[in-house]
């Protein structure tokens, strides 16, 4: 195939130079003109004379059609006007005008286009009149069909041009919409992910620093109480004890504090497991989902983290099918244990929701869809795969190891 990109890189470069093409049909024109100049029997001295300068600038004015079109535009109504004035008949530079008007149409001034369109509608109405042909065969039947038919030519270049111009607009407005609504998705997400930031800075303060204050103030007395009294020592000392393993709880729950939403109402609650699930699945029947959950490996036991992910994903997912299944939907839930992986496959067969509302959060706003699971299973160094069944509903897939080394 070198003949084919050869092609295509000459292709490539007429496009990046448009004036040279223009410049090479100008010659062209140029040619013709000189031609006709040289070898129309009827013209006179004075009219060849005249059709020189005329035929140059009617080659000027489609040289240049794109780089100036609103300038080639007046000097090709200046150059008809003069044409008219000095007696020079119509030739084949007057096809310039076809060339200009089109180009007005399609990417000049709007003031250019109208006047474009003025021009070619006037151009055939004025050429008869100033030269009516006078042949046997002409009548003015005849000759208002050749005005009507030569008028239709300049519109339809003009019409050609404009739709040229309102697509190019058209494709640009998708264009500035895709882009702007890839801008709102990435804000979004960056908001999403910045908000959970903030919320766990929150919690560290409120929880963590709270717990750390404590057992500073507690060793603080029993350092100054431990010689004269050593009960009150002991009793600091054994709150202290109490309230780091409270705070290495609260750590611990830290990693589902992501986007509990509203319903949480603030509270610091206990975070739950994969022995839960059981439980949320019978919680979720009872709202009237019917599930069906399966257990596939041998349990064994999961670090905190992958514990919470995986009672979240479940949990996140069975209440999407809740709102967005629709009546009768029903849901599964799969475990799989396996070497070195927790695998997790909910599928439900509802209608399912709008997948940019998974991807968005919805409109309320709330748990951000697939961006909270997907910041969930990061943390602890899982994937996920989500998206619509083939038969309806949707599917999420996660892989969530078994030793995150977090």
């Amino acid at each position: 195939m070198p003949t084919l990109g050869y092609v295509q890189r000459i292709y490539d470069f007429l496009r990046r130079h448009p004036t040279w093409v223009d410049g090479f049909w100008a010659l062209v024109l140029l040619v013709v003109c000189a031609v006709w100049v040289l070898e129309v029997p009827d013209l006179s001295q004075v009219e060849r004379l005249f059709a020189v300068p005329l035929s140059a600038a009617l080659a000027v004015v489609v040289a240049l059609r794109r780089r100036a079109p609103e300038k080639m535009l007046l000097l090709a109504i200046g150059v008809g006007l003069a044409q008219l004035a000095l007696s020079v008949q119509t030739n084949p530079g007057d096809a310039a005008m076809l060339a200009i008007i089109y180009t007005c149409a399609s990417n000049g001034e709007r003031w250019s286009s109208r006047l474009a369109l003025l021009a070619g509608l006037a151009a055939a109405p004025l050429s008869m009149v100033r030269w009516p042909p006078h042949d046997e065969y002409s009548t003015i039947w005849t000759t208002l069909l050749q005005t009507f038919f030569l008028t239709v030519i300049f519109a339809l270049s003009w019409v050609v041009g404009d739709r040229l111009r309102t697509r190019r607009a058209y494709y640009a407005e998708l264009e500035e919409r895709a882009a702007r609504l890839h801008r709102e998705r990435e804000a979004q997400s960056k908001a999403a992910v910045a908000a959970e930031r903030a919320r766990i800075a929150r919690e560290l303060h409120d929880v963590v620093a709270h717990n750390v204050s404590v057992m500073v103030v507690q060793a603080d007395g029993a350092a100054y109480v431990l010689d004269a009294a050593p009960d009150q020592a002991k009793q600091a000392l054994s709150t202290i004890s109490t309230t780091g393993r409270q705070a290495l709880a609260e750590m611990r729950r830290l990693l589902g504090l992501l986007r509990a939403g509203d319903d949480a109402g603030g509270e610091y609650v206990p975070q739950p497991g994969v022995d839960q699930l059981a439980d949320l699945i019978d919680q979720v029947r009872g709202a009237g989902l019917p599930v069906r959950f399966e257990v596939a490996g041998e349990a064994r036991p999961l670090s905190s983290g992958v514990e919470l992910t995986a009672y979240r994903i479940v949990q996140e997912a069975l209440t999407n099918v809740r709102k967005h299944g629709g009546d009768g939907a029903s849901a599964s839930v799969l475990l799989g244990f396996g070497d070195a992986a927790l695998d997790l496959l909910i599928e439900d067969d509802g209608r399912g929701a709008r997948h940019e509302l998974y991807e968005q959060g919805g409109r309320d706003g709330l748990g951000q869809g697939l961006i909270g699971m997907r910041e969930r299973i990061g943390m602890v160094g899982g994937t996920l795969d989500a998206g619509p069944r083939p038969g309806g509903g949707f599917r999420i897939s996660a892989v969530l190891p078994l030793r995150t080394g977090r």
